[in-house]
C-alpha cells in the first residue's frame, strides 16, 4: 500500500507507455525474424532440404516467440482500453488478415512434409512466405496510419465510432505514407531474418541471405529515411493545447487538442530522442556491413539495434499521443487521458515484475539449449524435424 502510494498516476502511466514500447520491440525482435525468415523462405532455399534447414531454424522456436505479441495485445487491453476499443474494433479487417496470414506459419510447418510431392511442398513454401511477408507489411502499414491520424471519435459517453464502411476500415489503411511504412516493416524484418539465417545456417543458404539481407538493409536505410522527410514536411502533427493534466482522469474528451504543425517539433522539444533514429540507421550500416563481411552473432544483435531504434523513434516522436484523430482532434487517445485507472495500472505493475524476468529467464535458457546451426545432414539425418 505505501508502494502504490508513493507511485503517482502520472509515472504509472508513462512505465506503462514504456512497457507497452518494450513489448512491441520484444516482439520485433523475437518473432520479427521467424516473419523475415518465413519471406526468405522461397528464395534462400532451392532445393527441398535446403528449404527445410530454413524452416528448421525458426520451428522450435517461432511459438515462444509469439508470446510477445499476445502480452502485447494483452497490455493493450488490460493498460489502455480506449486503444484496444478503437484499434480493434476500427482496424478489425486488417487484423483478421494479419491473423489469417499468421495461422499459415503453423500450418505450413505442420502440413508441408505430409505428401512427398513438389508441388504439394512448394505451395506450402509459398503459405509460409506470406504468412512472414503479410504481417511485416501490415504491421508497417498500421504504423503509418497512427502517424497520419484515424478516422475515429468518441461520443459523449465514450463510445469509439469510426467514419467509413469497408474502404475506410481497410482500403482506406493504404494511404502512400502508410505503405512506405510497410516497406520500412518489410524490409526491416527481412534484413534481421537474414541476419538470424546467417547465424543459424551454412554454405549456399547462409550465402543468399547475406545478399538479400544486405539490399533490404540498404532498402530500409532509404525508405526510413524518405518516412522522416515526408513525416517533416507532409504530414500534420498533432498538439495539446491548454492545461495539460498527467494525473487527470482517464477521458480523452477532457483534453484539448488541435492538429497541426509537424511531428518533427517534438526534437525541438526533446532533443535527446535523436538517439532513437540514430540508433536505427546506425545499426542498419553495421548491420549491412556485418552481412557483407560474414560476420554471425555480432550482425543480429546490430540489427536488434537498428529495431529498437527505429520503433523507439515512432513511440518518442508522437508522445504524448497513442492513437490520433483526425475527424475530431479531442477524440484522440494520450498517455495522460486514456489509460486504465491507478489501482489497475499498479496491480498490473507489480505482476510484470514478478512474471517478466522469468519470461526473459525462459527464453534464454531456451536459446541457449538450441544454439547452434541447422545442417542438412542433421534434417535428413532426423526423424523429428520439419
Amino acid at each position: 500500500m505505501i508502494l502504490f502510494e508513493l507511485i503517482d498516476f502520472d509515472i504509472l502511466r508513462v512505465i506503462w507507455w514504456v512497457l507497452l514500447g518494450v513489448l512491441l520491440i520484444g516482439f520485433a525482435l523475437t518473432d520479427g525474424f521467424d516473419m523475415g525468415v518465413g519471406a526468405l523462405l522461397p528464395f534462400v532455399g532451392r532445393t527441398d532440404v535446403e528449404r527445410r534447414v530454413v524452416i528448421n531454424t525458426i520451428g522450435p522456436v517461432w511459438e515462444g516467440n509469439q508470446v510477445w505479441f499476445i502480452l502485447g495485445g494483452g497490455a493493450i487491453f488490460a493498460a489502455w482500453p480506449p486503444l484496444y476499443a478503437v484499434s480493434f474494433s476500427g482496424f478489425y479487417l486488417a487484423m483478421f488478415a494479419v491473423l489469417a496470414a499468421l495461422i499459415l506459419r503453423p500450418v505450413g510447418f505442420k502440413y508441408r512434409s505430409k505428401r512427398d510431392s513438389a508441388a504439394w511442398r512448394s505451395g506450402w513454401d509459398w503459405a509460409l512466405f506470406v504468412g512472414g511477408a503479410a504481417p511485416a507489411l501490415l504491421f508497417g502499414v498500421a504504423v503509418g496510419n497512427v502517424m497520419l491520424g484515424v478516422p475515429f471519435y468518441l461520443t459523449e459517453d465514450l463510445m469509439p465510432m469510426y467514419d467509413g464502411a469497408f474502404y475506410a476500415k481497410f482500403l482506406g489503411l493504404l494511404r502512400p505514407f502508410a505503405i512506405l511504412s510497410g516497406v520500412v516493416s518489410l524490409s526491416m524484418l527481412l534484413m534481421h531474418g537474414a541476419a538470424w539465417l546467417t547465424l543459424k545456417t551454412e554454405g549456399p543458404v547462409q550465402m543468399r541471405a547475406r545478399t538479400i539481407g544486405t539490399y533490404a538493409g540498404i532498402v530500409a536505410a532509404v525508405a526510413y529515411a524518405l518516412a522522416g522527410v515526408w513525416l517533416a514536411l507532409g504530414v500534420d502533427g498533432f498538439q495539446i493545447i491548454g492545461e495539460v493534466a498527467p494525473n487527470g482522469p482517464s477521458n480523452p474528451l477532457y483534453s484539448e487538442v488541435e492538429r497541426g504543425g509537424s511531428w518533427m517539433a517534438a526534437y525541438s522539444a526533446r532533443p535527446w530522442i535523436i538517439i532513437a533514429p540514430i540508433m536505427a540507421f546506425a545499426g542498419i550500416a553495421l548491420a549491412v556491413m556485418g552481412l557483407r563481411a560474414g560476420r554471425e552473432v555480432s550482425t543480429l544483435l546490430w540489427s536488434k539495434m537498428a529495431i529498437t531504434g527505429i520503433i523507439s523513434s515512432v513511440g518518442l516522436t508522437m508522445f504524448p499521443f497513442i492513437l490520433p484523430s483526425t475527424v475530431n482532434p479531442d477524440s484522440s487517445l494520450t498517455v495522460w487521458d486514456s489509460s486504465s485507472s491507478h489501482q489497475t495500472l499498479f496491480v498490473m505493475l507489480v505482476m510484470a515484475v514478478i512474471f517478466m524476468p522469468l519470461i526473459l529467464a525462459y527464453t534464454a535458457w531456451v536459446y541457449k539449449v538450441l544454439w547452434g546451426k541447422v545442417t542438412e545432414d542433421e534434417i535428413t539425418g532426423s526423424g523429428h524435424s520439419y
